[in-house]
């Protein structure tokens, strides 16, 4: 089964609007049943960019970390903010 690049307009409710990252980290949720842990996320990440031949950046999990904070209207802390889950908010996945 093979999964459209988030980045493309077609390729779910975030269409072409986020950055390449905020993409691979929708992605993964949605594919991860809508939450993960953050270091599953950040793993995940990291294999999505190996796949596509990219460099991985010694700062991706602080960069994934950041990601989450700006697209607050995309990710949330199902339990709270003290946790290191992330999820997709409702609706979004």
């Amino acid at each position: 089964m093979t999964h459209a690049d988030p980045r493309t307009p077609d390729a779910g409710p975030w269409g072409s609007r986020l950055d390449p990252l905020a993409a691979d980290v929708a992605l993964v949720l949605q594919r991860m049943g809508g939450s993960a842990h953050q270091a599953v996320v950040v793993d995940c990440v990291a294999a999505i960019k190996r796949q596509r031949g990219e460099q991985v950046a010694q700062d991706l999990a602080a960069r994934v970390v950041e990601v989450f904070e700006k697209y607050r209207d995309l990710f949330f802390r199902p339990f709270g903010e003290g946790s290191m889950r992330w999820a997709l908010q409702p609706g979004v996945a």
